[in-house]
């Protein structure tokens, strides 16, 4: 016999709603190694607010604001940009940078790190955080995809309010 409290939640939720949760919100990640996450719903500018909340409150510092949208419609020719706007956020933790390149040189390639905040013409209604993983296969680059995963994560909640 079964009993109801067994395909539940401790909170009452019935458990295929929470598997659909969790498939619905897990970032979307391709073999490319671009991780994704879409804010149905969302505007870019509470996305971009929220991205930049995020950065400074784990006391790191925005390098820059690439505009990269408006560089495609300045050097597109004539032909439409895929984006409604487009945005990528640089910054970089200076400790992180610091402990990257001790293990190896060549690491400081992966500094600034940037989270690409967009909206397609094609999806005029989800803004799209995306962000390259480093590869992970050292302690500091590990720790650099768990920061970027972690800041892309808040400021998805974030985004999602309405400023």
């Amino acid at each position: 016999m079964f009993s109801s409290h067994l395909f539940r939640a401790p909170c009452g939720v019935p458990v295929f709603l929470c598997w659909a949760f969790l498939l619905v919100c897990l970032p979307l990640q391709a073999a490319d190694g671009i991780v994704r996450h879409r804010v149905e719903g969302g505007d870019f500018r509470s996305v971009r607010e929220a991205v930049v909340e995020v950065v400074e409150a784990e006391g790191m510092v925005i390098g820059q604001v690439l505009p990269f949208g408006l560089m495609l419609e300045r050097t597109g020719q004539g032909q439409v940009s895929p984006y409604v706007e487009a945005e990528i956020v640089q910054f970089c933790s200076a400790g992180l940078a610091r402990r990257m390149v001790l293990e190896d040189l060549t690491q400081m390639t992966l500094c600034p790190l940037s989270i690409a905040i967009y909206v397609s013409v094609g999806e005029p209604n989800v803004v799209v955080l995306a962000y390259r993983l480093t590869g992970g296969d050292s302690p500091a680059r590990a720790r650099a995809d768990q920061l970027l995963a972690h800041l892309v994560e808040r400021a998805v909640s974030l985004g999602k309010l309405r400023w």
